[in-house]
């Protein structure tokens, strides 16, 4: 029987002989042809260690759900993120799910009709879980020189009935954190901070995802950090962590996580009992004891050992993702009179997801702008939804016409990548794209 170290340097060398990374995934860096070679907004940036450590966890380890692998990465990220508690699921869209479910728990806050404000301007799985949930979504417009929402509509919006607010930070980019958060201590708001696009970003050096009751996180193939898929739930409380985990957990009561699985008396030290008394006064297996109305969201073990790795890049990665966003940023604010760029929060150091530009001038359409890159084999995105209710699932929640920003977003702003893999090469390429393009019109 091979040891574990043994197998670990098998694994090793299977790995560097037959698929030897050393870049983004998917991205050819080598061989750039420029107007052939596809840019890609964003993709997965790791090389051989991530694949040895799921494999390893594959073969070796004691789970395939989530596990030992899974308990070490929610630990690790919960320092990252200055959080006492992370509970990891399969996705950042699920991580919001269950912020917005948590709020309806009894061991919470217990509520069931509340209003939840939003900026309009969106990604759907922010806003989707306030109607999954039955809370009424209250808009909100958005502010044009950040896209983060108008802060002085937050505080117009607020009334008795509003208990929650939910948001992403642009881009990696936050609104004036200070002035939020005064404003939900005035109101007595629970900020949900939807810190999806955010991962590694600060507001005067405090971690995006700190802020909120709850903050959402995800690890999809195209953000800051990934395990293919996944999410994460951060709090600093420990009865909502306990919530969280029991419905991404099929809504069971036993919160026993890694090793503690495997106990015969769980963490607890009293797995059988009569747990459900007095209305029934048989012992019970606590795993099979539930507590909540839940889902199952668990992610897998080997994501757990990518997100361990990927988690030590972070900072490297954010480096280059700012390089690149300056160099754009330092290439194009000679356009003032044509394109707005997000503009740079005083207090943040943003790892910035994307690079958003919108189109101010009538001479030409976002959707020429567009059509140019990706005819140049540059990849763009809209800004997410635009405004979500031009959008069929949720027309019948307003008149988008009531939100003039957020229709100037869904009409002129688009965004390009700033992927940490890029080579200079193609970097210089993309932004001599776009000043080639503006120039015509200067």
């Amino acid at each position: 029987m091979l040891q574990d170290s043994q197998i670990r340097k098998l694994v090793r060398q299977l790995v560097s002989q037959s698929l030897p990374i050393t870049s983004m995934k998917g991205l050819e860096t080598n061989n750039f042809i420029p107007g052939k070679t596809r840019i890609q907004y964003s993709g997965p940036t790791w090389d051989s260690k991530e694949i040895e450590e799921a494999i390893f966890a594959l073969l070796r380890g004691k789970w395939l759900s989530a596990g030992e692998n899974v308990y070490n990465f929610e630990e690790e990220f919960s320092k990252f993120v200055g959080k006492k508690y992370s509970v990891m699921c399969n996705s950042g869209s699920s991580a919001n799910l269950l912020m917005l479910s948590a709020l309806k728990s009894r061991r919470t806050f217990g509520f069931k009709e509340i209003e939840v404000i939003t900026p309009v301007v969106c990604f759907p799985t922010t806003v989707a879980p306030i109607v999954q949930c039955g809370f009424k979504p209250k808009f909100i417009d958005v502010e044009m020189d950040t896209l983060n929402l108008d802060l002085d509509q937050l505080e117009r919006a607020i009334t008795s009935k509003t208990k929650a607010i939910i948001f992403a930070h642009v881009l990696g980019n936050p609104p004036d954190m200070d002035r939020l958060m005064n404003i939900c201590r005035k109101k007595k708001i629970i900020l949900l901070e939807d810190a999806c696009d955010a991962l590694g970003s600060n507001w005067r050096g405090k971690p995006l995802g700190s802020f909120g009751l709850m903050s959402s996180h995800s690890f999809y193939a195209a953000h800051h950090i990934t395990a293919g898929e996944g999410g994460m739930v951060s709090t600093n409380n420990k009865i909502i962590a306990d919530v969280i985990r029991s419905m991404a957990w099929w809504g069971r009561a036993c919160t026993c996580v890694g090793f503690a699985n495997l106990s015969l008396k769980g963490e607890c030290g009293r797995r059988f009992s009569k747990w459900l008394r007095p209305k029934y006064c048989g012992i019970l297996d606590h795993k099979y004891v539930y507590k909540e109305i839940g889902y199952n969201l668990k992610p897998l073990d080997l994501q757990g050992a990518i997100g361990l790795v990927q988690l030590k890049k972070l900072l490297q990665l954010k480096k280059a993702r700012q390089r690149i966003f300056k160099n754009y940023y330092d290439a194009l604010k000679k356009y003032p009179k044509l394109i707005k760029m997000a503009k740079p929060s005083v207090n943040a150091d943003a790892n910035w997801f994307g690079f958003s530009i919108t189109v101010i001038t009538n001479r030409f359409s976002r959707n020429d702008l567009v059509s140019y890159l990706e005819n140049r084999s540059i990849q763009t995105r809209n800004y997410f939804s635009g405004n979500i209710l031009f959008h069929t699932p949720y027309a019948y929640l307003g008149n988008p016409h009531d939100y003039p920003n957020a229709c100037q977003v869904m009409e002129r702003t688009f965004f390009i990548g700033v992927q940490p893999n890029m080579s200079d090469e193609m970097i210089g390429y993309v932004r001599d794209s776009l000043d080639g393009f503006l120039k015509r019109y200067q």
